[in-house]
């Protein structure tokens, strides 16, 4: 007995370091996807995230002015600019002119280029090819360099997500197909889980079969032969359609679940109550509806993520038409066809779980409420 009661407190200290390592493990991804929305997209596409404070070491390469932009000065030709857009965003450790030996010279130096050229590179990125004669051609040379830029955090990836063109409609469109989807599906499993666990009737346990194995099947098997049908009958490429189509892929788990958990709830409540002369109709509504809240409301989370973050079954069931694109649908054009800006990536994850987040938070609220009613009662 006293080995056991000693090896409790090791325990329960097994238990809060597998907490605290579980996380951290959700945590620290989403932090840095956090951190990385901020940051500037040039470094974000070269460093990670965890090196947002540190200075970020870059090798580039800019062309210099065509010809035509030479002056005359002192009896020289000469083409001056700045490598940078912005001469405030780094300085220069090192440059050449050559794609071999991009950085074989320092700050300060002088590099000799073709027919008595000569290039010099400031720190603050200032540069000028100088030569003797006048220069000729039609592009300018390339001006390869080594920089060292520092931290740079902006809103700018923020504002091309939220106020690019149709990201609002986007939005209307996407509340318009998950509220719906989710309110559907959860009212039908709700009457058809009462009926499986408390009302006997032919073929239930055979219905109850079915239900479990169509938990099983792909919902991409489905989606062809579902277009077609919702296509000849009239509502194909519609908001009925995909309503209909979320609450069928989303019925057999709803109804297991919530099957389940009113199957466990006490007989006695039951039964009384069908001795008192309540219907099955009052029974569920006035006893097994307040009872099962906290059930409902576990499936109505997930329903709803799943719904938001849907991006297949909008597709397939809505298409790309500019009035009818999902939020999922916008966010995947704002990347390109490439999918190459991770600045935008980033910056939409946040954009698109904020009302997943709000949901959820609110939810688990009442939640916690339907579960301490349900004890009472």
């Amino acid at each position: 007995m006293n080995s056991i009661a000693g090896q409790r407190p090791l325990l329960i200290w097994v238990i809060h370091l597998s907490v605290v390592a579980l996380v951290l493990l959700w945590t620290i991804p989403t932090f840095g996807l956090f951190v990385s929305s901020f940051r500037d997209g040039d470094q974000l596409s070269i460093s990670g995230w965890w090196t947002a404070l540190t200075a970020t070491e870059r090798n580039q390469v800019i062309r210099a002015p065509a010809p035509d932009a030479q002056v005359q000065e002192n009896g020289e030709w000469v083409i001056s600019g700045n490598v940078f857009e912005d001469q405030s965003v780094g300085k220069v450790m090192a440059f050449g002119f050559s794609s071999k030996a991009p950085a074989a010279y320092s700050v300060g130096e002088t590099a000799e280029m073709k027919r008595g050229q000569e290039l010099t590179v400031a720190e603050n990125g200032d540069f000028r090819i100088t030569s003797p004669e006048e220069m000729k051609g039609k592009r300018g040379s390339r001006v390869f360099f080594t920089s060292i830029d520092p931290p740079r955090f902006t809103l700018e990836n923020y504002r091309n997500v939220l106020f690019s063109e149709g990201i609002g409609r986007s939005f209307i469109n996407t509340l318009t197909v998950t509220i719906p989807a989710t309110i559907i599906p959860i009212l039908i499993a709700a009457y058809a889980a009462y009926a499986l666990a408390w009302m006997s009737f032919p073929g239930r346990s055979l219905l109850l079969a079915v239900i479990v194995g169509l938990l099983v099947v792909p919902l991409q098997m489905s989606l062809i032969p579902l277009l077609r049908l919702y296509t000849d009958i009239g509502i194909g490429k519609s908001y009925v359609g995909i309503w209909l189509a979320h609450t069928g892929f989303g019925l057999p788990l709803a109804i297991y679940l919530l099957r389940n958990y009113i199957r466990g709830l006490p007989r006695e409540i039951i039964e009384s109550a069908k001795v008192d002369g309540a219907s099955d109709f009052e029974i569920f509504r006035k006893i097994v509806l307040p009872l099962s809240f906290p059930a409902l409301a576990s499936f109505a989370i997930f329903q709803f993520l799943w719904v938001w973050n849907d991006l297949l079954v909008a597709t397939v069931f809505l298409g790309n038409n500019e009035e009818q694109l999902v939020m999922t649908g916008r966010l995947r054009e704002l990347l390109g066809s490439r999918g190459g800006n991770w600045e935008i990536l980033t910056a939409s994850a946040f954009v698109s779980i904020a009302v997943p987040l709000l949901v959820f938070f609110s939810l688990q609220r009442y939640l916690v409420r339907g579960l301490l009613s349900g004890s009472v009662k």
